[in-house]
């Protein structure tokens, strides 16, 4: 068996467990590959906003059921809420065992103060009316994921790339441009004025890790991503940060077994 990478602080977002996009497999193909001493949940982690009875999958569960074995493990998990997950916000500062649930998480990385939030609280489309519609165009977000993983089969068997609809459209809306933009200068600003020399955010999905300069100073800027369309994270070591990208070749030997487990299994059911 490949040996666990152990890393001190581990970062992921936007996993929205409970839609038709959430890469659950891959998310736990990945989980299984390291064994960090601190893994922070930043949001949406479970998507109640679209959660329904008719579609939580094995594979979603499995992931709750593991990151619950690494906090028992001995791993520190921290789950800061999300608007996706923003009703789990009533039990924030909950501690039970090495599991927290908070709102936000200040830490001190190798004396760097490093502020981590879901960064919603930028958002005005998670609030009011404006959230309303934000729930509904969740629900076309949903669909449109759908779609694509049918299409992108269909490439794939093709022999072609897969594509990503949402990424087209989000890069060629100025709107969406700007907003992620102004994003990321706030939350920078903020973290500089607070003297803070890191500060990590969600809720965009969009990986980032760049250094943001004002004429109060600088801070180093960064976002999780997610595990719906970019499937990235976070890895904190040997005081560098880096953007980890999911690759399924790396990880092709570990499917090959567990198809071989699941045919195993099948076979014992049928057999009897």
């Amino acid at each position: 068996m490949k040996q666990k990478r152990k890393i001190p602080l581990v970062v992921l977002s936007d996993v929205h467990l409970g839609t038709y996009g959430c890469h659950a497999k891959e998310l736990l193909h990945y989980l299984k590959s390291i064994n960090p001493k601190t893994l922070v949940l930043n949001g949406d982690i479970i998507d109640m906003w679209s959660f329904s009875k008719r579609y939580f999958p094995a594979s979603h569960m499995e992931v709750l059921r593991y990151i619950i074995k690494m906090s028992n493990s001995g791993t520190r998990v921290v789950y800061i809420t999300g608007n996706h997950d923003e009703a789990l916000r009533k039990y924030s500062d909950f501690i039970l065992g090495n599991l927290e649930l908070v709102d936000k998480l200040i830490l001190d990385l190798d004396g760097k103060k490093t502020w981590i939030f879901h960064g919603d609280v930028f958002d005005s489309s998670t609030k009011g009316y404006a959230k309303i519609l934000a729930k509904l165009g969740g629900k076309g977000y949903d669909l449109l994921i759908l779609i694509n993983s049918l299409v992108n089969w269909i490439l794939v068997s093709l022999g072609r790339e897969k594509r990503s609809f949402s990424k087209a459209i989000k890069n060629s809306v100025k709107k969406a441009v700007a907003f992620v933009s102004n994003f990321e200068t706030t939350a920078a600003e903020i973290a500089i004025e607070k003297n803070y020399s890191y500060v990590v955010c969600g809720h965009i999905h969009m990986p980032q890790k760049k250094i943001v300069k004002t004429k109060q100073g600088k801070v180093m800027y960064l976002n999780s991503g997610d595990w719906v369309e970019n499937l990235t994270a976070l890895e904190y070591k040997k005081e560098k940060w880096k953007i980890y990208y999911y690759k399924k070749s790396d990880y092709v030997l570990q499917e090959i077994k567990e198809d071989i487990e699941i045919n195993d299994i099948v076979a014992k059911i049928l057999s009897n």
